[in-house]
């Protein structure tokens, strides 16, 4: 569903991804672990098109999109919904209205009806009620996280992508939203793409991981792969789940 060949992206003489190829299928749960500035957010800017790479393809769908012009990469953006770290949902609007936004500006014709029906839906497929009159300062972070996947869902998007999803979160809510993307992806079928440095939460739920350091993807593979991967980077990332899980 989702390829990158030989992607390079540089910013004056500093190249950030330095030849990244890889794959994935359709309703798979792929983990991009990396510690800080290894080029994981500039990644997933590449695959919706906020940047363009310096070289090499892109595709989505059998579509080679990294050619396209910014016209022609709308259509492509409305396949992919972002959830980003903070869940950035305006203080002014309910809950009901922040989940609704996107749904509004996309799907202009729909009734308020199919609005309404709509905007439940997705609070429910995120496990919240009953909340929709509520102004997001009265509810808990990992609730505002949760209305952001919400919000995100509303427009039916056919690949989830997160940037960190977990950071700021106790171990609780860390486990209740990973259990969520789990949930979606196989319920939906959606693609899910994560941007993380937590290899605990991606041995909790990836079908695959890759792991990124200084621009190269150093190890990629199952999570049975990864645990067995004799990289000092990968061996690191394990050393801290582990650590963290007997904490």
């Amino acid at each position: 569903m989702i390829r990158f060949e030989g992607v390079k992206k540089s910013f004056g003489t500093k190249e950030v991804l330095k030849g990244i190829t890889f794959s994935i299928a359709k309703g798979e749960i792929l983990f991009i672990l990396g510690t800080s500035g290894t080029g994981k957010s500039v990644l997933l800017k590449n695959l919706v098109g906020l940047m363009r790479p310096t070289s090499g393809k892109i595709w989505i769908n059998d579509q080679e999109v990294s050619s396209l012009t910014e016209q022609e990469y709308l259509a492509v953006r409305k396949k992919c919904g972002m959830v980003f770290q903070h869940p950035a949902l305006f203080d002014s609007l309910s809950i009901f209205e922040n989940v609704a936004f996107g749904l509004r500006r996309h799907w202009p014709n729909l009734s308020e009806s199919e609005v309404e029906s709509r905007v439940k839906e997705c609070l429910n497929l995120v496990h919240l009620n009953g909340i929709e009159t509520k102004l997001p300062q009265e509810i808990s972070y990992g609730m505002q996280k949760r209305v952001s996947l919400a919000r995100t869902l509303a427009v039916g998007p056919e690949i989830l992508l997160f940037d960190e999803p977990t950071t700021g979160l106790d171990p609780i809510t860390t486990n209740a939203v990973n259990q969520l993307i789990l949930e979606l992806s196989r319920r939906l079928q959606t693609t899910s793409i994560v941007v993380s440095h937590d290899m605990h939460c991606a041995l909790d739920i990836a079908d695959r991981i890759i792991v990124l350091d200084q621009g190269h993807i150093v190890e990629q593979g199952n999570v049975e792969h990864l645990k067995k991967s004799p990289h000092p980077l990968v061996r690191d990332f394990l050393e801290e789940a582990l650590s963290a899980e007997g904490a």
